[in-house]
């Protein structure tokens, strides 16, 4: 491989039309840029450039892609306090605080993660396929709360994307949801999509897209859609609600909140995928009750173990608490998990 700013050469894995293939062969690269760099003309066979995305290669054949300088973003540094839980050369693990948008947008250009990062790193961010992303490898919504990993170099930013592409990355989620999943419940007995592993953990398998009827929203989708896959187990029941524990195979957009509104075991505070309640705690509680609880991969750079935990922000805490409270001290047994940091 020359530069890897300038040119890399990919082995075509599988037989379909070229953008396809060059998406699953390069999951650092998205399908849109990639298709970008066709157009361009950036993709090539020895020396035929292959501008068509439809074309089909066998698998195996090795494609040159030739990528340009990263060019500038449209974000300043700003000097935004981060909650670090590891840092060295080639990547930072960030707490991410509710209300704090990882990336900017519109209606939020300032303020966000990737501005704090430009101030906190300087220029030893990453920038993947001539776009300067600065080492944003995975997303957490605005109000949810936890961990995420940033890459700092580019080898890191290849290394973290092919773990998250071939599902590799540990993360746990904790979550306060309304309701008790339970194999005996009638829908989820029925509907598609869904089954349970031993140890009571229910499976949920539905194809992620944007809904059809608003596109600000994402939805389970029956035809096209991204597969997706989440296991969700009860921790600790209440009266109305349960602390369940989420792991994801898949990283979809709002996987967690789609999915267990499609269970019919919304998350507490969604008005998104849920409804506002108005009974007690579970009514009050202003934001989606997720939080990214643990964050474990192998370092992409120096092949070590990584694994970080964070415990529950204040706000799910008093959620807890004020849960607990309205069954009257009773309990169920259920142990809360450990939330040591490795």
């Amino acid at each position: 491989m020359s530069d890897p700013l300038r040119e890399i050469r990919v082995t075509l894995e599988r037989d379909e039309r070229l953008d396809k293939a060059l998406a699953a062969a390069a999951p650092d690269l998205s399908r849109s840029r990639i298709q970008a760099l066709i157009a361009e003309g950036a993709v090539s066979l020895k020396e035929r450039i292959l501008d068509d995305p439809r074309v089909r290669l066998a698998p195996g054949t090795e494609v040159t892609v030739a990528l340009p300088e990263p060019g500038p973003i449209n974000a300043s540094p700003e000097a935004i306090d981060l909650a670090i839980a590891y840092e060295d050369a080639h990547l930072i693990v960030i707490d991410k605080p509710v209300g704090l948008v990882v990336h900017p947008a519109p209606g939020a250009q300032t303020g966000t993660l990737v501005n704090a990062l430009l101030h906190h790193c300087g220029g030893s961010l990453s920038g993947i396929g001539g776009r300067l992303r600065p080492g944003i490898v995975h997303r957490i919504d605005k109000d949810t709360s936890g961990l995420l990993v940033v890459a700092k170099s580019d080898a890191a930013h290849r290394g973290l994307a092919e773990q998250f592409a071939d599902h590799s990355i540990e993360r746990r989620y904790l979550a306060v949801v309304h309701g008790h999943p339970d194999p005996a419940e009638p829908r989820l007995r029925h509907l598609a999509g869904i089954s349970w592993e031993p140890g009571g953990v229910l499976r949920i398998e539905g194809n992620i897209g944007r809904h059809p009827g608003d596109r600000k929203r994402m939805a389970v989708l029956s035809v096209n859609g991204k597969p997706a896959v989440t296991r969700a187990r009860v921790l600790e029941r209440f009266a109305r609600a349960s602390l369940v524990e989420c792991r994801l195979e898949t990283g979809r957009t709002h996987q967690i909140r789609v999915h267990m509104a499609f269970a019919g075991h919304p998350l507490a505070g969604d008005t998104v995928y849920g409804r506002r309640r108005s009974d007690g705690a579970l009514g009050a509680f202003p934001r989606q009750a997720l939080h990214a609880e643990t964050l474990g991969f192998i370092h992409p750079v120096t092949g070590e173990a990584l694994r970080f935990s964070s415990p529950l922000p204040p706000d799910m805490e008093r959620l807890l608490d004020d849960l607990r409270q309205e069954i009257a001290g009773e309990s169920d047994g259920v142990t809360q998990p450990g939330r040591t940091t490795n």
